[in-house]
């Protein structure tokens, strides 16, 4: 009678502890879906309301778990038993879903992305819209399309790729990017015009001024050791199989990369086709014939030598 007396009353704690959870886990959802509708409803600046929303999200969930715990520790007599076998299911059955959370700690506390960062991490780029709980939103850049610009998808990435994987994020620091134009020219042109001519169209797109990039720089390097010592716009001179190459080197804002490269390349062809003496070079091949071909008639006379140049053409030699 004693152990029925007992297992009635553990029963019935177990049953109260059920419906003061679901209770709980309601009411908190109630609160949050009542706070969120008053903000989006008062608030017309997205950006506010949106970070009103994840702020009042953290603050319920964590209110549920802690409500959760009291109850159910407080109902269990052995308290470390709990707490071990919740770890060990927790390891065992839930591991992706506790490195994701813990990655979405470390984000939280280290920053090594936020919203609006441009990121790339495993190999998937693009523009942080969303940090939730278990994973990063991402606006997606590259791909099939051209020059970092958006293709529309959205890619949802696990936080716990910030442990497994290299993240590339380009707006952190002093928020610009090195970005190079490559011109090639012939031999045969004037390539100091044309190192000229590159200069001056990078000084055209360079949407900044030195003293601005360097301020950024002062800025980034108290929190990274990042020392530029060259910030305008330069020129590198190489040779190649077919002319010489110019490559121009400018710092670019890291969502300006497009923008800045056609600019930069308008100049260049406009200032090309009015400048004699450099022309763009491509690939080529040449081919030289020490002795005159002759050809043979139907009759089997021996007609005119003629000699190849370059290109396939012929001409004929005076009899």
């Amino acid at each position: 009678m004693a152990e029925w007396l007992q297992t009635t009353f553990d029963m019935t704690g177990v049953q109260a502890n059920l419906v003061l959870s679901v209770a709980l886990v309601v009411v908190l959802l109630g609160i949050w879906w009542v706070v969120v509708r008053a903000i989006t409803s008062r608030v017309e600046d997205s950006s506010v309301w949106y970070a009103a929303r994840k702020v009042t999200s953290y603050v319920v969930a964590l209110s549920i778990v802690f409500g959760l715990l009291l109850l159910w520790v407080g109902a269990l007599r052995d308290v470390g038993t709990f707490l071990g076998l919740f770890a060990a299911g927790i390891a065992i059955a839930l591991a992706d879903v506790l490195k994701n959370f813990v990655g979405w700690l470390f984000i939280m506390l280290r920053r090594p992305w936020r919203v609006d960062d441009r990121i790339e991490v495993d190999g998937v780029a693009g523009d942080v819209i969303d940090v939730r709980m278990f994973r990063t939103t991402l606006l997606e850049i590259g791909n099939w399309v051209d020059a970092d610009q958006s293709t529309g998808r959205i890619v949802h990435v696990p936080n716990g790729k910030v442990f497994a994987a290299h993240v590339y994020n380009s707006t952190e620091g002093f928020g610009y990017i090195w970005h190079e134009v490559v011109l090639r020219v012939t031999f045969e042109s004037d390539w100091q015009r044309a190192e000229q001519l590159m200069l001056e169209a990078l000084k055209g797109a360079a949407g900044h001024t030195v003293e601005e990039a360097a301020h950024r720089i002062r800025r980034a390097s108290q929190a990274y050791k990042i020392r530029y010592t060259h910030l305008t716009p330069t020129t590198y001179i190489t040779v190649k199989d077919s002319g010489v190459t110019l490559t121009g080197r400018i710092l670019v804002d890291a969502r300006r990369r497009r923008a800045v490269d056609q600019q930069v390349w308008r100049a260049l062809l406009l200032a090309i086709a009015s400048e004699p003496a450099v022309e763009i070079a491509y690939p080529t091949q040449r081919t030289f014939l020490r002795d005159p071909l002759r050809i043979e008639h139907p009759d089997g006379q021996a007609g005119v030598p003629t000699e190849r140049h370059e290109g396939g053409a012929s001409h004929a030699e005076p009899g």
